[in-house]
């Protein structure tokens, strides 16, 4: 395996990557609530760990990536009374949506989109272990996080629990012993979704979805935890305070890693300010690579600015230049083949070749230094450039080992990748949809209902193989 570093959000400094049960990695990113349909920048923090994903993969680990889905909270309620819908049903299609788009985009690398309220049952565990150790109260029908129980809180962010008091003009909730407790159990209003529980008819606090979730899926300790860097403070605290004092376990996680936001006119993209572009918008009208492009050439970090006219209009300009060398290649091999005769690669090219595919992935694990493998990767574009008179006369080997960056380039960065073609193509987006239904259907015990949608599939002509990494399927015409 690959030494790797990454830059860890909790020790504010870059540290070497090492999981706790070499080689299997538990990664868990933080996902939608999907009350409205997605935009362009919801996308840049998973399509960044959908990199960081494929390239431990690609380095020899065994990565098992859960990303969250919070089907149920007050924005998907406020905004399904607005259409007159049922929230978890609202929630439910937007999420769909967003998983189409994620296929459109390349994001195949999670193994698990585990539902908030799949889990009701763990939450109820986990809140009254919580009560039990002194670290939660009822009180009005809800449930809350004692924060005076837990005095590290903040650690990761820097902040101090002053701030998650109401402001001057927010009303102080009487039923808090002090008004930085933050709620795990919601008392039941009138008309929302809600379940049964020792405490009375309620449903579950944002923070303690997540710890109940990778509690079941990964266990007290795992190794690292993404998502944006507006999610650090409160939600991120709440989640080592939640686990932390109910396992009596630490540290809930050994790496924190942080994506910077995606702007428009200088403030975070989001529904709520209506400086948005959405996302299916931007895939009609750009594709998957000019956007993965867009995302990827920059510093993960830090923020990235989009200017609605220049900036995905500037990425496609990009990807045509950097893309040119590798279609033309891929074209010659798909026409003829890798038996295709012509001259052999000169041994310094393939050299050079060789030494790039190397070069790249000491930068990619250099804390996913995705902006410089880019700019590797348009250095080598231009050296082809410069021989693309000679391309025709090599042979399908010469050609393949000329590919070799490219192709790195696909596996790790999710770049350089055709349209598929026939009717394997004409599943792309259904199968992957299909295999998230099987996988909850396993998660939840059903596995008769696994089974018939395996077996549909096999109808169909589509075979699925299962083993640690997740499913893989493939095409094999209809039985």
């Amino acid at each position: 395996m690959r030494r790797v570093t990454v830059y860890d959000s909790l020790s504010r400094s870059v540290r070497v990557f090492a999981p706790i049960q070499p080689p299997r990695v538990g990664l868990f990113v933080c996902g939608l609530t999907p009350y409205d349909e997605p935009h362009i920048g919801h996308a840049r923090t998973f399509v960044f760990f959908d990199v960081v994903a494929r390239a431990l993969s690609r380095w020899g680990y065994r990565v098992f990536s859960v990303q969250n889905v919070t089907n149920l909270d007050d924005k998907i309620i406020d905004r399904a009374a607005e259409l007159d819908e049922d929230p978890l049903a609202l929630a439910e299609h937007h999420f769909l949506t967003w998983r189409r788009a994620a296929e459109r985009l390349g994001i195949r690398s999670v193994n698990h989109y585990p539902r908030a309220t799949d889990y009701v049952p763990e939450i109820l565990a986990q809140i009254q272990l919580l009560i039990d150790r002194g670290n939660a109260y009822a009180s009005s029908g809800s449930v809350y996080y004692d924060l005076s129980r837990f005095p590290s809180y903040g650690t990761l962010s820097g902040q101090r629990t002053e701030a998650l008091r109401p402001g001057a003009r927010v009303e102080i909730d009487p039923a808090k012993r002090s008004p930085e407790d933050f709620v795990i159990w919601k008392a039941a209003t009138p008309g929302e979704p809600s379940w049964e529980s020792p405490w009375g008819p309620g449903r579950p606090g944002w923070h303690i979805e997540d710890t109940a979730i990778t509690l079941r899926l990964l266990g007290s300790r795992y190794d690292l935890h993404g998502g944006g860097l507006d999610l650090i403070f409160p939600h991120h605290e709440s989640e080592i305070a939640l686990a932390e004092a109910a396992t009596g376990e630490s540290p809930l996680v050994n790496y924190w890693m942080h994506g910077g936001l995606l702007n428009m006119g200088g403030e975070k993209m989001s529904k709520s300010l209506g400086n948005v572009y959405g996302l299916d918008t931007a895939l009609d009208e750009f594709g998957p690579m000019v956007l993965r492009l867009f995302y990827l050439n920059a510093q993960y970090r830090s923020p990235l600015e989009f200017v609605r006219g220049k900036s995905l209009e500037e990425a496609r300009e990009a990807y045509g230049r950097l893309s040119l060398p590798a279609d033309r290649i891929a074209e010659m091999l798909e026409r003829e083949g890798r038996d295709r005769p012509g001259r052999d690669l000169p041994e310094e090219l393939a050299a050079r070749s060789d030494a790039l595919v190397e070069r790249l992935d000491t930068i990619l694990a250099d804390d996913f230094n995705t902006r410089e493998a880019i700019a590797l990767l348009f250095g080598w574009t231009r050296e082809l450039l410069d021989l693309q008179d000679q391309l025709p006369s090599y042979s399908g080997d010469a050609l393949d080992a000329l590919r070799a960056p490219y192709a790195w380039g696909e596996e790790t960065l999710g770049l350089f990748v055709r349209k598929p073609t026939g009717r394997a193509g004409a599943w792309a987006a259904v199968v992957p949809i299909a295999i998230a239904a099987r996988a909850r259907a396993r998660a939840r015990g059903d596995f008769a209902e696994a089974d018939r949608i395996r077996e549909e599939l096999r109808r169909a002509g589509i075979r699925l193989e299962d083993d640690a990494s997740g499913t893989r399927w493939e095409f094999s015409g209809p039985s």
